[in-house]
This record gives C-alpha cells, sequence and structure tokens, in this order.
C-alpha cells in the first residue's frame, strides 16, 4: 500500500521481519546519507556502481553519506549485463575485505538491474549477510529488479541461474536520475511496466494507452504515476509470494521467451527491456495460438508496445535454438517449460508448454501466418 508523505510516495512490502519500504521522490538522492541513518545503517558503505553513473552521480552520494558520518568505500564496476558474472563478485568481495568491511557494514547499490543483482548477492554472501540498500536509477531498476529480493548473476549458459533471495533494508527511488539515462535504456524500461498492466491491472495498461506520449517525454506526473503504480503491483506479489513458490512467478511474463533471447545473443545484442517486450508479444501470440486469448488481446499489447518505442519482431532465431535456451532457464521445473500467457489485459496463468505443439506455433511465425514477419538478426533488432 501507497501513502503519501508530502512530496513523498511510500509502499510498504509486509515481509514479517524482512519487510520494509520503497520510498519515491524527487530528490532523494541528495539525502542519501539521512535515508541510510533512517534505515539504522552504521559504519562504513560500499557504494557499488558502474563507470557510466559514477560520473553522474558517485561524488554527490559519496559527499552526502560523509556528511552524515559514513566511511565511504567506492566500487566500480564495467557497465552492462555482461558484468553480471561471478567474477564481478569476486571483485565486490576482494574490496569489501581489502576495506575491513564488518558485518554491520552496508552495501549501497547505486544503478541498474545489474548493479542491483549484483549487489544484493554480494551482501548475501559476504560473512554470510550484511545489508544493502537499493538505490535504483534505470527505470527497469526502479519499478521491478530493485524490488522483492531477488539477486544473482549470470551463467553462460543461463540468465540468473546463480544467485539468492536477500531482501534490501529498504529502496530508495529518485525518479530525476532517470533523466541521465541513455534513451534506449529509458525506453526499455516501459517493458516491465506495460508488463504490470497486463499481468494485474487493465486501467494501469488503460492509462498507458492514454498517456505513452507525456511519459516518453519524461514528464514530471506520469513518469512518477507509472513507477509507483508499478511498484505496488510488484510489492503486492511478492508479499504474496515471496520465493516464488506460485503467484510470483506471474511477474515472468514475457521472460521466458525474453531470456531466451538475451542468452542467444550473448548479451550483446537485445537488452533486457527489449528483449522482454518481443517475448511478450510472442508469448501474447503463443497464448491466442493455444486458445487462452483472442487475437484482440495481441494486438492491443503490441500496438502499445510499438507506441512505447520498443522492438516487436522476433529476431530470425531456429526453434531448436529457441526452445534449448528456454530450457535453460530457472523457471523449468522437472525438465518442463513453464510460461506466463494473458487471458485478457489485466489476468493472466501459467501454462506448461509441450515441445511439438511450441514448435507448431512458432512455424506459423515464421512463414508469417500471424502477420509478424521477422528478418531482424539477434545481434541488429531494429526500434
Amino acid at each position: 500500500m501507497a501513502t503519501a508523505d508530502r512530496s513523498r510516495e511510500i509502499i510498504h512490502l509486509e515481509l514479517g521481519a524482512r519487510s520494509y519500504d520503497i520510498h519515491i521522490k524527487r530528490g532523494l538522492l541528495q539525502d542519501v546519507g539521512i535515508e541510510l541513518t533512517r534505515l539504522r545503517c552504521s559504519g562504513k558503505v560500499g557504494v557499488v556502481t558502474d563507470r557510466n553513473l559514477a560520473a553522474h552521480y558517485l561524488k554527490p552520494v559519496a559527499r552526502a553519506l560523509k556528511a552524515a558520518g559514513y566511511g565511504v568505500v567506492p566500487i566500480v564496476l564495467p557497465p552492462g549485463e555482461r558484468t553480471k558474472t561471478l567474477r564481478s563478485i569476486g571483485t565486490v568481495m576482494d574490496a569489501l575485505v581489502e576495506a575491513r568491511f564488518e558485518r554491520s557494514s552496508t552495501l549501497l547499490a547505486l544503478g541498474g538491474g545489474v548493479i542491483g543483482d549484483i549487489t544484493g548477492f554480494a551482501a548475501a554472501i559476504y560473512q554470510r549477510g550484511i545489508p544493502f540498500v537499493q538505490v535504483p536509477t534505470s527505470l527497469v531498476a526502479q519499478v521491478d529488479s530493485s524490488v522483492g529480493g531477488k539477486t544473482g548473476v549470470d551463467h553462460p549458459k543461463g540468465k540468473n541461474l546463480i544467485g539468492a533471495f536477500n531482501q534490501p533494508r529498504g529502496v530508495l527511488i529518485d525518479p530525476a536520475t532517470l533523466r541521465t539515462l541513455p534513451e534506449r535504456e529509458w525506453i526499455a524500461g516501459l517493458a516491465e511496466v506495460i508488463k504490470y498492466g497486463v499481468i494485474e491491472d487493465e486501467v494501469f495498461f488503460e492509462y498507458l494507452e492514454q498517456h505513452m506520449p507525456p511519459i516518453l517525454t519524461l514528464s514530471d506526473a506520469p513518469v512518477t504515476q507509472i513507477v509507483k503504480r508499478s511498484c505496488e503491483i510488484k510489492a503486492r506479489v511478492v508479499s504474496e509470494d515471496e520465493r516464488e513458490a506460485d503467484r510470483r512467478r506471474i511477474l515472468n511474463f514475457g521472460h521466458t521467451i525474453g531470456h531466451a533471447l538475451e542468452s542467444l545473443g550473448g548479451y550483446r545484442g537485445l537488452i533486457h527491456g527489449e528483449a522482454v517486450a518481443i517475448g511478450m508479444v510472442y508469448e501474447a501470440d503463443l497464448a491466442r495460438h493455444l486458445g487462452f486469448c483472442d487475437q484482440a488481446v495481441v494486438t492491443r499489447l503490441r500496438t502499445l508496445i510499438a507506441a512505447a518505442g520498443l522492438p516487436v519482431r522476433m529476431p530470425n532465431v531456429p526453434f531448436r535454438a529457441l526452445w534449448d535456451a528456454m530450457q535453460q532457464d530457472k523457471k523449468v521445473s522437472a525438465g518442463t517449460v513453464y510460461c506466463v500467457v494473458p487471458e485478457r489485459i489485466g489476468s493472466v496463468r501459467i501454462v506448461p508448454l509441450a515441445k511439438e505443439e511450441t514448435r507448431a506455433w512458432y512455424a506459423t511465425i515464421r512463414t508469417g501466418t500471424t502477420g509478424s514477419r521477422q528478418r531482424s538478426s539477434i545481434r541488429k533488432q531494429p526500434r
């Protein structure tokens, strides 16, 4: 549930002893030292970020932390999904050991989803667990990856195969940081926003249909609204199913195909949100093929994704390669691939996929019988 504190939105994620608040406020970054004190952090703070973010935010964040009495240890990593490896975890571990971090010390994730996942996993395993705080600066991190406690790194064979559930002490969101995002990353984050409307809230989906132009120009009110509503939906789902035993799996809509496309491109082609956008379009089309929804759902979803400037066409990938990549996903259970499919906008279900039935559907999109031809490569996806 969200509450207003003057200009601040506060969304509570209820997980018993692991509960925490998500704070959304423009200008919050300049008060990060005060916020960490409010969260009962003490001692040294390791600020994990990447080179691109460091150029914008490391100095002001370090200054705010030092003003609040914290010792600051910057840990700067290369940018991009390819940094999300065990090697990067080793880099963070080396820095913590060198700086003599203790169990009372804190890690601060200053960046997008990659930095948040690395920082949370490092916090989970250093001295068997130290506190960490999420300060997400990308849209995908603000609306999705910073909330819910999923942390970890990729394996060459699959995305997010190595990790741990580790809830942060708090999430501090400053929507003003979105203005320093490259346009491609900002637009890619809208895929996760659109996802929430499909899985849970048709009214929110309609809001996105009606307000996409001002959202794309980063107008303050609609941007704050989409961040807030996305966090509300994510918090409610996670509070009902923290460890993805059942209901939380609906958050994977678009990700069964999306993660496979990322993996097949060696994390060099499509970025996460672009892959998820394509995944949502084609998982909806698969749902239509299987009889779970009608064509109107697919058309409406594809139209909104295209209006956001996201890709809607499947790269030219052989079925066997796609299926093998889907088999490596962490959502596979007992060898069965599970997929989230829409029944209508605002309601989805989780279904097992049969290989031959999925192959038959894939043959229709390869021949263009669904009206969705693909001619692009995995590395050069048109926008």
